[in-house]
């Protein structure tokens, strides 16, 4: 089943449940991050670029990408366990592309946890390179602490 048809739409409001679970199950979530709250910003400040995959109408895949005049982003890319190796993330990652290019974004920039090999490998599959920069980070919103458990 190397080809199959994924359905790709905006995210809902009603898929938050679905997303969240998803990205449970893909070891996507971290305490300095609420879920919820990373939804609640994506919907506040680009809700066109943020997408769900539906396989036989089951949520099975998420890509939220962003773009800020300079450079498009890319987070929570996210395939079920259970539906990976078929292709269904190129997919995902192509329709992101085509939304963002469709806005005038020249490059993707995105940024992958150095430990998570898989996912660097899938990424470079797809054309990725590796930028040779050092990502920096400051936190200026803390979101509340939440067990991961509890999604």
């Amino acid at each position: 089943m190397k080809n199959s048809f994924l359905k790709i739409r905006r995210f809902r409001q009603d898929d938050e449940q679905e997303v969240i679970r998803l990205w449970r199950d893909c070891g996507l979530l971290v305490p300095q991050n609420h879920p919820k709250h990373d939804i609640i910003r994506k919907i506040a400040t680009s809700p066109d670029l943020f997408f769900v995959g539906t396989l036989s109408n089951k949520l099975i895949a998420t890509v939220m990408a962003g773009y800020d005049g300079h450079r498009g982003w890319i987070n929570y890319l996210a395939v079920s366990p259970h539906y990976r190796k078929r292709g269904l993330g190129r997919q995902m990652m192509e329709f992101a592309e085509k939304e963002l290019l469709k806005i005038g974004c020249p490059k993707i920039n995105l940024q992958v946890r150095q430990n998570n090999l898989d996912v660097i490998r899938f990424y470079r599959a797809i054309g990725y390179k590796d930028d040779h920069v050092v990502s920096l980070g400051k936190r200026l919103i803390s979101d509340p602490p939440y067990k991961i458990e509890q999604f």
